[in-house]
């Protein structure tokens, strides 16, 4: 891969990190206000805190989707720095740009990426 490729995917990576982390610095403002809001405030009926407890979930769920996506961002940074960038984990191949284009912190060529999924 050329420099000025590794350049443009690295900037890529960047922005979606970026973009990412105004998410969760937006998601953590917004239920810390939640938080202070609901002080002294309690659902009475079951159905209610079963909601509440539900919604809560989802948001530590979706939370921890992304810190798993930012480890993953981080990570494809880490090989553009060490030159394994674009490489096949598997077989060592190059990556699609396509794919690249689509997931840039891919671990795997698509059709090691399908054999994975196939045999799951």
């Amino acid at each position: 891969m050329t420099k000025e490729e590794l350049e443009y995917y690295k900037n890529l990576i960047d922005a979606k990190r970026n973009s990412l982390l105004k998410e969760m610095d937006d998601w953590k403002n917004s239920h810390s206000e939640e938080s202070n809001n609901a002080d002294g405030q309690y659902s009475f009926h079951m159905a209610d805190q079963g909601t509440d407890t539900m919604d809560k979930e989802y948001k530590y769920y979706f939370a921890s989707l992304d810190g798993e996506l930012l480890h993953e961002l981080d990570q494809a940074l880490e090989r553009i720095e060490n030159g394994t960038y674009g490489l096949c984990m598997e077989c060592n191949q190059p990556i699609s740009k396509d794919r690249l284009e689509a997931i840039p912190h891919a671990l795997k060529c698509i059709s090691c990426k399908g054999h994975e999924e196939l045999s799951r």
